[in-house]
């Protein structure tokens, strides 16, 4: 990509998203078994006033998913995520046809069915590793990619078992991320549809999503533009002494916050109206120094 990631342009299957301004996506979790209670939304009606919430509180993305993620989830059929997510991709997209709609799965046949319907891009946690044909459905629909950093099955994508990265944790992280870039060429995705994330939390302790976000230049220097999702999650509760979900907001500011100063553009969150305030008061900062 030869613009800098800040300047940089994310094609997507219907349309470009700029990164001249930090952009955040909100979550939401057509779920039954979010790890946190305020991430479900497992009818499609309230998950369309989750939306417009978000949406208000200033978020530039929706990113939706059907199946957890969350430590020791169970993995979800096809027809069972298709059922969860395209009613409600079918409504979002009638009623805000101007915002950008990503689909969270790792099947490539949920992930084409979303983009028939109306989704911008495929949010792939497992980094084009679990299904062989994902890449071949973003590349035929010119969809936005997001490309996560993770290890190993859905089931074990939040666990512990895998987390071992030796002296240099974001040298391996970068290096990952780079093998699902290949993935990603050979399957024909351009390199200005892609977008990555590093993963925080996934299949890495809390020292090793401590180490991705004090080095996250270094996953910025990959090219594409670099999201992160730290919303809430289990070593933001380890860091602050043993917090609950519920209590874990402050951590998510910070750590956007300082994810944005090292060059990160995109953060899919929770909670769409702190995080705006947070990034956009990081960003004039950022613009100022």
């Amino acid at each position: 990509m030869e613009e800098t990631a800040a300047g940089a342009t994310w094609r997507t299957a219907r349309g470009a998203i700029t990164t001249d301004c930090p952009r955040v996506a909100g979550i939401l979790n057509l779920t039954p078994d979010s790890f946190w209670s305020g991430g479900r939304h497992s009818d499609p009606a309230a998950a369309l006033d989750e939306a417009e919430r978000l949406l208000e509180a200033g978020a530039d993305l929706l990113d939706v998913g059907g199946e957890s993620t969350r430590p020791g989830a169970e993995p979800v059929s096809e027809a069972d995520e298709r059922s969860r997510v395209l009613p409600f991709i079918r409504m979002a997209v009638r009623r805000w046809p101007e915002v950008p709609l990503s689909i969270d799965t790792v099947k490539g046949a949920v992930a084409e069915a979303a983009l028939a319907e109306g989704a911008w891009i495929v949010n792939d946690v497992s980094g084009l590793r679990l299904d062989p044909d994902m890449g071949v459905v973003v590349a035929r629909n010119g969809a936005g990619l997001v490309i996560m950093h993770s290890r190993g099955a859905v089931d074990r994508l939040a666990s512990y078992e895998l987390a071992e990265y030796g002296r240099d944790p974001v040298g391996v992280v970068a290096a990952e991320l780079q093998a699902g870039l290949d993935r990603a060429r050979s399957a024909g995705i351009e390199l200005d549809r892609i977008v990555v994330d590093p993963g925080l939390g996934f299949g890495k302790r809390t020292e090793h999503s401590v180490a991705v976000l004090a080095g996250i230049d270094r996953i910025v220097a990959l090219g594409p533009p670099v999201m992160v999702g730290p919303s809430r999650k289990r070593f933001l509760g380890e860091l602050g002494g043993g917090l609950e979900p519920g209590a874990r907001l402050e951590g998510t500011l910070a750590a956007c916050v300082a994810a944005l100063l090292g060059g990160a553009r995109f953060f899919r969150v929770h909670d769409a109206g702190p995080v705006r305030r947070a990034v956009d008061v990081a960003e004039a900062l950022r613009r100022a120094s």
